[in-house]
Order: C-alpha cells, then structure tokens, then sequence
C-alpha cells in the first residue's frame, strides 16, 4: 500500500527493542515451530452477493487484526522475521507485498526498488533471484537483524503454512497475466488457497487472479474513493473494498453501504488507538496496522 513507512524518528526505539525481540525470536533459527491459536476463522467468500459474508465480522466481535508487511514497527518489513514476531504478538493475518524478479520469480518485497530495503540497489524487477538472495534485508533496520533475506512468495506461503497464520497478498502494481499466473500457481503448490486473500490496486490484475483462480477472495485497494464503489465491488465480484482510513474519513456511510452490498471493509494503515476506537465504532472489518501486538491487546479489552 502506498501509506508512509514507519518514521525515521521512531528507528531510535525500534534498535533499542530490536535486540531483545530478535533474541526472542531467533533470527538464524526461525526454524522453531511456534502457532498461535487463531480465532473465529474468515474463509473464502464469493462476490458481492447483498448479504452478509464471512469476511464480514460478527455482531460483538472486533476488527480483525492484519499485521502490515508483518510486525513492520518491530522488524523489517516483508521478512520472515516480521512474520513470526506479528505471529507471536497475537497476529493471524499477515498483509504483504509480492512484486517479481528479472526472471520471474515471486518475491515479499513492498517498494519498486530494493534501495530502502537492503544493502542493494536498482528495481526489483532488473535483478535476478540469485542477486535478490545474497541482498541483507535486515541491517537497515536494526544490526540485530543483519542477515536476514528477501523471502520469496515460495518461501513466506511455506513458513506460513507450517508455522500458523493467514495472508492478505497486495500484487503490487501492473502484472502480466503470465506473472499472476506464477503467483497463484505458487499458492496452489503451497496448498494455500484456503489461506490466502488477495488485493491490489490494478483492477486487471484483479481480473487475472480472477480467470485462473475464482476461488481465490479478492480486495480492491483504494487511496481515494470511486465514484461508486458498491457497483464496481459488484462488477469485479469483490470480498472487500480495502481502503485507506484518510479516504474512508470522507464519506464514513460507505462501510454501511457496502455491507448492505455484501461487501467487507479493511482499513489501512491504522496505528493509534484513537482511530481503533472510531472505526470499530464504525463497523470496518479488519484494521492493517504496524502496530499488530497493541492492536490485538486493545481489541481483547475493548469495552
């Protein structure tokens, strides 16, 4: 998504907690099977149907927490590591990015190049996987972190298949369909299609994932509004309209009008307690966030 990364004003308290949080997890050693126990499940739904769907939460219940590129407040973003620290805080949905290489290999990564990153530099997609892989993907970051890679969507589906959660996968820009084509066949190798939920902004790229796998649940990602985004929900057969909170400020009756459409609502990228508060009020679905662990602590003793 195309919000702002966590601050630089914040990277002070992030390296002072990275040490600890990195010995908690083991970087090297990821290898440690640890799975949360998940709540209520969301499962795939189908279109638009005007009616209330699974990925539309219960009466009572609240937002689902979806942990932004991992836990991105308390390791680098996209990684593995990420992964398993929002895991551990409570997390079951991880939202991430997929983009892919010179040679057409899948990989987690959320920006056009891998210069803020990694100690590398250049467009993803002017690198191959084997120059993606020797990249350090954590030393930006935090020094507790160096050494850590750019996973491939092969091997985040694997770790999550094997160690516990769900994955809202952003295609990150235009694909072509023989570059969806990848990524879905990645997902069924995984046998993970019960566990993925895909978004984007690119509308045809929507489509593609849409021919090959029907299945699969799709979101739309949106900065700003459409003019009607119920119709558009409909003509794309969409599970959710996932939009950012400044956008969803400007016309609040929406979240109304899409569940009366049968259509969920996931807000990015919320980070304070304030706005929690007013968009569970609100009724959204699920909440993206830096800040995963903090969320589902409040979520569990809202009131």
């Amino acid at each position: 998504m195309r919000d702002a990364s966590p601050s630089a004003a914040s990277r002070p308290l992030r390296r002072r907690t990275a040490t600890l949080v990195a010995a908690a997890t083991a970087v090297a050693g990821v290898a440690a099977v640890f799975v949360v126990a998940a709540p209520p499940s969301h499962s795939v739904a189908g279109p638009a149907t005007g009616r209330a769907t699974v990925w539309m939460r219960a009466a009572g219940a609240p937002p689902t927490v979806i942990a932004h590129r991992g836990a991105a407040s308390l390791a680098p973003e996209n990684t593995l590591i990420s992964d398993e620290v929002a895991r551990r805080g409570g997390a079951v949905w991880i939202e991430n990015d997929v983009q892919p290489s010179k040679d057409g290999v899948p990989y987690v990564l959320h920006d056009t190049t891998v210069d803020r990153t990694t100690d590398g530099t250049g467009p993803i997609r002017s690198l191959t996987s084997a120059q993606i892989d020797a990249l350090d993907a954590g030393s930006w970051f935090a020094p507790a972190y160096a050494g850590t890679r750019v996973p491939t969507l092969a091997a985040q589906l694997a770790d999550l298949r094997e160690r516990g959660g769900k994955l809202l996968l952003e295609v990150k820009g235009p694909h072509s369909l023989a570059e969806v084509a990848r990524i879905v066949r990645e997902v069924r190798d995984q046998d993970m299609t019960g566990r993925v939920f895909v978004q984007s902004f690119d509308v045809p790229s929507l489509r593609y994932v849409h021919q090959l796998a029907p299945k699969l649940p799709l979101g739309l990602l949106r900065g700003t509004l459409d003019p009607d985004p119920v119709a558009l929900a409909r003509q794309l057969g969409l599970a959710a309209y996932n939009v950012s909170d400044t956008a969803l400020g400007t016309r609040p009756e929406l979240v109304r009008e899409l569940h009366a459409a049968g259509v969920a609502v996931n807000v990015w990228t919320v980070d304070t307690p304030a706005r929690w508060k007013a968009l569970d009020a609100l009724g959204v679905d699920g909440l993206i966030t830096n800040r995963p662990t903090q969320l589902a602590g409040w979520a569990s003793g809202r009131g």
